[in-house]
């Protein structure tokens, strides 16, 4: 019998912490975007601390891809 749904496909940590990494730089790139069409909305001071978090979001994300990439690069051994 065939699966109506098929089973999600399976990531690596890698895949996942890029994946995540690319959507915080998206959602960087909006929220600066919504900055630059109405600059004196009073919103901005929300959208500056969302793009403030989200800087710090892909900061923590870019230091955990470089820790899983260094476990998982093949060690030499002297």
């Amino acid at each position: 019998m065939l699966k109506i749904v098929p089973d999600p496909p399976h990531h690596s940590l890698e895949d996942t912490l890029i994946q995540a990494t690319e959507y915080a730089m998206c959602a960087q790139a909006v929220t600066h975007q919504a900055i630059q069409i109405q600059p004196k909305s009073p919103a901005t001071a929300l959208l500056l601390a969302s793009m403030h978090e989200l800087e710090t979001l892909r900061s923590a994300l870019e230091s955990a891809l470089v820790q899983v990439q260094f476990l998982m690069a093949p060690q030499t051994q002297h």
